[in-house]
């Protein structure tokens, strides 16, 4: 691996990712608009708005490896300008200083599905995020397969884990439990769905940053541990601490109506394809090619659980 890495996003991905790197003695600059506090020691930091490409340029000047780990507001309309505008700094970013990227990315290009998510499947712009997403998978594409770039893009389901809070198992579900609240769901309850813990995404964003260049040029599915419900899942961070949850689902039909008072859940509506289904990942390809032990969700959960316990 490259000893000079930048990584975009000081979120729990970028937080995990810097962590980790920083354990192997890479040097790790975090870069975003404002300054974490509770950016590690021996990582430094430099300001940087994504959309600016000067300074997603300076950002990259003298690291050898980006890694992508950005978040926009849940906002369709905000992402139409930024994701194409941010992917187009990067790729300009790295073409200039011949960097590789690792994209940590999601799902939602490719739409609704009732067979487990491969990497081969078309790109379906259903939606407005999905179709933002699609742009941003094609501005990459093109310029790996151009040889402007090298790109790897790290595709993972939901998260959760420790300090995960916006997520359909962050505060108000896992961070509910924890408090011995009712914990509160967006999504079905007892419909099957893969979640990627948080510390297997960053273990999957080490693996490609020390991966070879053949590895590049396309997109990686993490692996996930074997599906379960949310139901399921919050019960296990339930037990590490001797209780058993209390779930309210709202039904996904509420949502479109919901949504005309609320952005939040307007957003959501869009999406629904995500939950009113089986959602399962096929991760074979990573897994066969680099490591297929994801964390079991029993561990995963009661690692999360204890963590929101220990911050309340």
């Amino acid at each position: 691996m490259s000893t000079d890495i930048t990584i975009f996003g000081f979120g729990p991905v970028g937080r995990e990712t810097t962590r980790r790197l920083l354990a192997q003695g890479v040097s790790v600059r975090v870069a975003q608009r404002h300054a974490p506090p509770d950016l590690p020691q021996g990582a430094s930091f430099m300001v940087c708005d994504v959309l600016d490409a000067e300074a997603v340029g300076r950002a990259t000047k003298g690291a050898q490896q980006i890694v992508v780990a950005v978040g926009f507001p849940y906002d369709g309309d905000f992402w139409r300008i930024a994701w194409p505008r941010a992917m187009t700094n990067f790729i300009t970013a790295c073409e200039g200083t011949r960097a590789r990227m690792v994209f940590v990315d999601n799902l939602y290009m490719y739409g609704p599905q009732d067979e487990p998510l491969r990497e081969d499947m078309p790109l379906v712009p259903f939606g407005v995020k999905p179709a933002v997403r699609v742009e941003a998978t094609r501005i990459w594409m093109a310029a790996a397969e151009a040889g402007r770039t090298r790109v790897a893009a790290l595709r993972a389901s939901d998260f959760y884990g420790p300090g995960v809070s916006l997520s359909h198992l962050g505060a108000n579900a896992f961070g509910a439990i924890a408090e011995r609240k009712r914990a509160f769901l967006l999504a079905p309850p007892d419909t099957q769905h893969d979640f990627a813990y948080v510390p297997d995404v960053a273990r999957g964003v080490v693996t490609l940053l020390d991966a070879p260049d053949d590895d590049y040029g396309h997109a990686w599915h993490l692996p996930c541990a074997p599906t379960r419900t949310p139901r399921e899942i919050l019960s296990l961070g339930a037990h590490a601490l001797g209780s058993a949850p209390s779930i309210f689902a709202l039904p996904l039909a509420l949502l479109p109506v919901l949504g005309l008072g609320s952005p939040l859940l307007r957003e959501m509506a869009e999406m629904r394809f995500l939950w009113d289904r089986p959602y399962r990942v096929d991760a074979r390809k990573f897994s066969s090619r680099f490591w297929s032990d994801p964390t079991p969700l029993e561990v995963g959960a009661a690692a999360t659980t204890r963590a929101f316990a220990s911050d309340a």
